[in-house]
């Protein structure tokens, strides 16, 4: 989002860029408020409900953001579009079935990414459909460029981020549930270098074509459901 924020700076100051800057702005304040507590707090509320009380006791039961959000993990967030928040703490050994519990609870917080995705577009939907032609066109262009240009592709990306398979990315506690114990002892033990190795990768836009391809699966499928002609997530 930053890097968007300066490309808009830098393309002049007329109207054009300052709704541009208004909507990068307003889509980054989504993402540190909403997405990423919405994304912890799925994670906290699905272990409460298969037993483990650990994220409630330490405060992470909440949407509040300042109890969520990792100084590093928001700015690669803003920057990248991928990012991360503080680990919400789970006790694998109050869940009646310890690998399916940590599966399931991982699982939570890139579902709700995905359901933010839908909302998003749903949302733009009916806001076309029935303010779309009564606005200033400005006004659509904000909101179009937040929910559907910011919002919900940020939202399908770190839910892809995180479906990940390497420690300790939810992916890894759902890939726990196939692979032999000492695979996943190995990968933990590597757990720092594996966890550098990513974001290096997402740093370096490595994984940008991957994510690009995803996304336009997405938008293809929203697209069709919602029923708008719109090529959704365009890279």
């Amino acid at each position: 989002m930053l890097r968007n924020l300066v490309d808009v700076l830098r393309s002049g100051q007329g109207t054009g860029a300052m709704m541009q800057v208004v909507a990068i702005v307003l889509g980054a304040m989504m993402m540190v408020f909403v997405t990423l507590p919405l994304h912890e707090w799925a994670h906290a509320f699905s272990a409460h409900k298969l037993g483990d009380d650990t994220a409630k006791w330490n405060g992470r039961l909440t949407l509040n953001p300042l109890k969520h959000l990792d100084l590093f993990g928001t700015a690669m967030l803003l920057i990248c579009g991928v990012g991360y928040a503080k680990p919400v703490p789970i006790n694998p050994y109050n869940f009646r079935n310890r690998k399916v519990g940590m599966a399931l609870s991982a699982l939570a917080g890139p579902l709700m990414n995905v359901l933010l995705a839908v909302a998003a577009v749903g949302l733009y939907r009916v806001y076309d459909v029935t303010l779309g032609a009564h606005v200033d066109f400005q006004v659509t262009l904000i909101v179009w460029n937040v929910l559907i240009g910011l919002f919900a592709p940020i939202n399908i990306m770190l839910a892809i981020f995180n479906l990940i398979p390497i420690p300790p990315l939810d992916g890894s506690r759902v890939l726990a549930l196939v692979v032999p114990d000492r695979i996943m002892d190995t990968l933990e033990r590597y757990e720092m270098y594996l966890s550098i190795g990513v974001m290096a990768l997402v740093l370096t836009g490595v994984l940008d074509p991957f994510f690009n391809t995803v996304l336009g699966g997405f938008g293809n499928v929203l697209g069709t459901v919602f029923g708008d002609p719109l090529v959704f997530f365009r890279p």
